[in-house]
């Protein structure tokens, strides 16, 4: 400190000391504000991505502990109800009626759950209860057991889009909800489903259509990565079916390319075939919102909706094979890929429409759970069901529909992609790629989730 230093200081020291007290108090509070704020800048500056980045650590771990506790619950509660379809199925519509009531007594303002987490990602609702994690997991066992169409993807993305958005609370990073909540999302799939590129590409890409959220990315990724790790160790069990090996006659690389180069006859069979994937994931989407607004108008009282509707449901699920179409639909999956002699032979024509009708009628009246992996089942017996007429081999065009559906359904590109190569086996990944691109194309702009659409200036 030099002498005019010196000087100011004692001239500050002699201003301050002749200050009032109010005074005093008041230039103390504007330093500890000014302090404050010089320290919340150099947060949001250096640490703010390294502080989401360990609490997405802590939120993968949690995430993907439950997910697997939950995945194996529900994989329990189908093989009971599977077992013993005639003792489970009748009792859909009084299940029905006792989750519509659990909500309104433990779970008031869940009931709405995805509908809510995107509420709140958008920017539209500030609060995602606790709560919601029992009530959405107890729900979707319940209507498993007791044989509705329906998926479990709703709850995996609840549970880790519940967690994200209340662990961030605890964080003073500007955005932590927004990208904590994703990061959920993200080690929600990655944990049920164990496909981590496909979650992340999902979290990032189904909030704004056409956009992806990058300032997630990595809390996304890290994530993910670490729910599947935990999910996988605590010995929940991926689906996957390597093409290559189960059918070694012959391989993708081999119909897209041949001795003159690029095949464009057969990449037009994909792109048609993208197109018809489109058309149903599509038309999934909007025929599913079509008939929650017609089942809230013709019946809204909740509780004799899901009854009556219920009943209805059971009646066909036990005249349809008793309980062929209840549940996730994963028995349809194996079907069309049961071996490499016999694949195919066991799926019907129909069954595409009746899981997808099925399904549609079990979400819209209120049962739990979610849509993927019964568009996953649509979306592969579709694929077999158009194989021929197409010219495409039929585990193939099963294995593009299983994920091109999805895609069309939930108006994304990136994740079925990715769910197709993680699923399938990597060297699929330019059939993906092509078919899923048409499939986005050609889906109408529908989506199963209450997606945001972005504006062009």
């Amino acid at each position: 400190m030099n002498f005019r230093d010196f000087g100011k200081y004692n001239q500050f020291k002699e201003q301050f000391a002749g200050m009032s007290p109010e005074m005093k108090e008041q230039m103390m509070r504007m330093a500890k504000e000014q302090m404050k704020a010089r320290i919340s800048a150099f947060v949001q500056k250096w640490l703010s991505l390294p502080i989401l980045t360990i609490a997405a650590v802590v939120v993968g771990a949690v995430v993907g502990a439950l997910t697997a506790f939950f995945g194996q619950v529900l994989l329990a509660v189908s093989a009971v109800r599977d077992a013993n379809p005639l003792y489970w199925i009748p009792g859909l519509a009084l299940i029905g009626v006792a989750i519509v009531l659990g909500y309104k007594k433990f779970g008031k303002g869940t009931e709405r759950g995805m509908d809510m987490v995107f509420g709140v990602a958008h920017g539209k609702e500030s609060e995602i209860p606790l709560r919601m994690i029992p009530m959405v997991a107890a729900s979707t066992w319940l209507t498993h057991l007791f044989g509705g169409s329906a998926g479990r993807e709703g709850v995996a993305i609840q549970i880790g889009a519940t967690l994200g958005h209340n662990i961030s609370k605890k964080i003073p990073v500007e955005n932590a909800s927004k990208i904590l909540l994703i990061a959920g999302m993200a080690a929600g799939f990655a944990g049920l489903f164990q496909t981590p590129l496909a979650a992340i590409a999902l979290a990032l890409e189904v909030l704004l259509v056409g956009y992806l959220n990058l300032s997630a990315l990595l809390p996304a990724t890290v994530a993910a990565f670490t729910a599947y790790k935990v999910s996988e160790m605590l010995g929940l069990e991926k689906f996957s079916i390597d093409l290559a090996t189960l059918f070694p006659d012959w391989n993708v690389a081999g119909l897209l390319w041949n001795e003159t180069g690029l095949n464009i006859q057969f990449v037009l069979k994909l792109a048609l075939l993208g197109v018809l994937f489109g058309i149903v994931g599509g038309g999934f989407a909007k025929l599913l919102s079509l008939a929650k607004k017609l089942a809230a108008n013709k019946l809204p009282n909740a509780v004799k909706r899901i009854a009556f509707v219920g009943i209805a449901i059971s009646l066909l699920l036990l005249l349809f094979w008793q309980g062929r179409y209840a549940g996730l639909g994963t028995n349809l999956i194996d079907f069309c890929f049961a071996n490499g002699a016999a694949v195919g032979t066991t799926v019907f024509a129909c069954d595409w429409i009746l899981k997808f009708a099925l399904t549609i009628a079990t979400i819209a009246v209120g049962f739990k759970g979610g849509e993927v992996t019964p568009l996953f089942a649509i979306g592969a017996t579709f694929g077999a069901w158009v194989a021929a007429m197409v010219g495409v081999p039929l585990p193939l065009a099963a294995a593009l529909g299983y994920a091109a559906v999805f895609g069309g359904a939930t108006n994304t590109l990136l994740a079925p992609i990715f769910i197709g190569a993680e699923i399938f086996g990597f060297d699929t990944l330019p059939a993906f790629f092509i078919v899923c691109v048409f499939a986005f194309v050609c889906n109408g702009g529908q989506s199963i989730y209450a997606q945001k659409k972005l504006r062009l200036k």
